[in-house]
């Protein structure tokens, strides 16, 4: 299957209905910024601010944002921008002299997990968690072999492009990077837990057949890029004790359904019934600011750091602590997790409603908050009728994307606030706009 993710929901230059001002700034950036940046939409918004699940264009036109993860507690939020400006005007350094805050963080964030996944090491980006993650599974177990699912997304750095397929071929996979196809019914039609498993099992197998020792399965555990797959519920811990079986470790990438977003448990892989050996954070971790992370099990580390340092200047840094200790209040004082799930359920109960009477409506994949929702035309999953629906999503003012290979699914994860009211909207809109594309 052709992979397109890396060119869905994009601009063109010199397509769109932009205005003259708009044009001028497009040009701009891609005179500053050069090719390799992408723009959302046909037609790109541009935007001056965000408060709560809103965000908001120079004349003040409000877009409801069910897209931005990365906000996870709203845009903006004022006790989250309230902890940054007070600790960078009081102390902003790294993790090499002793400080309070970030040793409080640690122990806040570490008790969401299980005890097992006792120590966490911290880093600007997901990219750079996941990054670290692969160097400490070829020190734990002597390999270099990846599994990755067949459009996964694990970030920018080069080892962890290299195991992002959706980027596309000229990037990936690596050369230690096996992928295996994402945990769909469709793949796998004789059970997606026993299937799943028996893919890793014979990814080890064609590594062998390489020479090469396995080190890691890494999966997102909403599985995102590649269309939203949650379901069924545990099926994850068979593919993680195969792995485990050839010598390899299971790293359980939360970037995306972490921080309480599937409702039902504060991370995706809880939904599963496993302890991964590594779990990787980032985005929502802080709410915009950069800070992420990797909790990991301590026999996990214990080989790496015996025999190598590590440091990050602003991984963990005082004002990153204190914005993620800001994170963790507010998601809590707020019931964010339990919005996710009595929200996210309203959501997804109403799409498949709606798709009674509206046949562009197929699957409706969702855990919480975060939802993939086929685009079909006679049955068939259709990636042009999802664009335009994404596109004429935006021009009325509600802001989302496409996931999965093929790009023919609605990929909906907004800010943990998202409301009852939010979601009429977003029905409401959907019952208007399917008949017409």
């Amino acid at each position: 299957m052709t992979r397109q993710t890396s060119m869905l929901n994009a601009y063109t230059p010199g397509a769109g209905q932009l205005s003259p001002a708009d044009e001028a700034l497009a040009s701009r950036r891609a005179q500053a910024l050069g090719p390799a940046y992408r723009l959302f939409y046909e037609t790109p918004v541009h935007l001056t601010r965000g408060q709560g699940v809103h965000l908001y264009a120079p004349d003040g036109t409000a877009y409801l944002d069910c897209y931005n993860n990365v906000a996870s507690v709203g845009h903006c939020h004022p006790r989250v921008v309230q902890a940054m400006a007070e600790q960078a005007a009081t102390l902003a350094t790294h993790t090499r002299y002793l400080h309070e805050t970030i040793l409080t963080y640690a122990e806040r964030l570490l008790a969401h997990f299980p005890a097992d996944l006792s120590h966490v090491m911290f880093t600007c980006t997901g990219s750079e968690a996941n990054d670290l993650a692969l160097r400490i599974a070829r020190a734990a177990t002597g390999g270099s072999g990846i599994i990755v699912t067949d459009n996964a997304y694990h970030g920018v750095t080069l080892a962890t492009a290299e195991m992002s397929m959706s980027i596309g071929p000229a990037v990936a996979p690596g050369p230690t990077v096996f992928p295996i196809p994402a945990p769909s019914a469709a793949n796998y039609p004789q059970g997606i837990a026993q299937g799943f498993a028996e893919a890793v099992t014979q990814a080890c197998d064609r590594m062998a057949a390489q020479g090469i020792r396995p080190a890691l399965l890494i999966v997102d555990t909403i599985f995102s890029s590649d269309g939203v797959f949650p379901d069924p519920a545990g099926f994850l811990a068979p593919a993680a004790a195969a792995i485990r079986a050839r010598g390899g470790l299971f790293l359980a990438d939360e970037v995306q359904p972490g921080f309480g977003r599937t409702g039902s448990q504060f991370w995706g892989f809880q939904r599963h019934d496993l302890v991964p050996d590594m779990v990787s954070m980032g985005k929502p971790m802080g709410n915009g600011y950069p800070l992420a992370g990797l909790a990991l099990q301590p026999r996990v580390i214990a080989d790496f750091g015996a025999k190598a340092r590590y440091f990050n200047t602003f991984g963990g840094n005082a004002v990153a602590a204190a914005v993620g200790l800001a994170v963790l209040d507010v998601i809590r004082d707020e019931a964010l997790q339990q919005n996710a799930a009595t929200v996210g359920k309203a959501l997804a109960d109403g799409l498949r409603i709606l798709a009674q009477r509206h046949e562009a409506l197929g699957e409706t994949r969702a855990a919480g908050l975060f939802i993939g929702q086929t685009i079909q035309t006679d049955g068939q999953p259709d990636p042009a009728r999802t664009a335009r629906l994404v596109n004429a999503l935006r021009d009325n003012r509600i802001l989302i994307s496409s996931t999965g290979p093929q790009g023919d699914s609605l990929k909906i994860r907004p800010p943990l606030p998202f409301s009852l009211a939010d979601v009429d909207q977003v029905l409401d809109t959907l019952d208007r706009l399917l008949p017409t594309l």
